[in-house]
């Protein structure tokens, strides 16, 4: 298990990439069922991985607390296509994230992911941790379900480099930090240009 500074499980890709392509291309729709049967299959994992890895972030006291994990309903109308739009690695600028544990994460901001949804046009910045190769991006967010219906510091995303700069936004995968679970973990806050001005009720949320 990884993530950013122990603080997720590692990305499993982003399933709908290639037929997300494939239908702009030719008008076609996504394979919907296989997605879902994906998505459940991912879950169904996680919560094992959760339950049973000596590395897990839950402890076995705490284990019946949040597992199994809490999900809103899959909703494949989450999953967007995004460009995106990449700062050149010697001009990449470094931020000071704050974190659960009062102790700065400094990171560079790899690029922006550009889309639409609900027929707003948002924008997320992705990051890397200063001095860590970029492969793959982080993508920490809050929207207005934030402090409600899921975690109050916010959720990420993780997303493969993709060499054609098309991506997809799958915010049914979003995810809690480990520092949801367990104290004792760092996570950075996401910061306030990652703070999206609608309600994203997809991915993972709070009992």
């Amino acid at each position: 298990m990884k993530g950013a500074g122990g603080c997720g499980l590692a990305a499993r890709g982003v399933l709908l990439a290639a037929v997300v392509l494939v239908a702009a291309c030719s008008g076609g729709a996504p394979d919907e069922t296989k997605y879902l049967a994906d998505l459940a299959r991912e879950r169904a994992a996680k919560d094992a991985e959760l339950a049973e890895a000596a590395n897990s972030p839950i402890k076995p006291e705490d284990r019946g607390r949040f597992l199994p994990l809490a999900y809103y309903p899959p909703d494949p109308r989450y999953a967007v296509p995004a460009s995106f739009h990449p700062e050149p690695p010697a001009q990449r600028t470094r931020v000071v994230m704050q974190t659960s544990a009062d102790k700065p994460r400094l990171m560079e901001r790899l690029g922006t992911l550009r889309f639409t949804l609900d027929g707003q046009q948002l924008a997320l910045t992705a990051f890397v941790e200063a001095g860590q190769p970029a492969d793959r991006l982080f993508v920490p967010f809050a929207d207005q379900t934030s402090g409600k219906e899921t975690y109050a510091a916010g959720r990420y995303l993780d997303l493969l480099p993709q060499r054609t700069g098309i991506y997809v936004v799958d915010f049914n995968r979003a995810y809690n930090p480990y520092c949801y679970y367990n104290a004792s973990y760092d996570c950075p806050f996401p910061p306030k240009e990652n703070r999206l001005p609608l309600a994203i009720r997809a991915g993972e949320k709070i009992k």
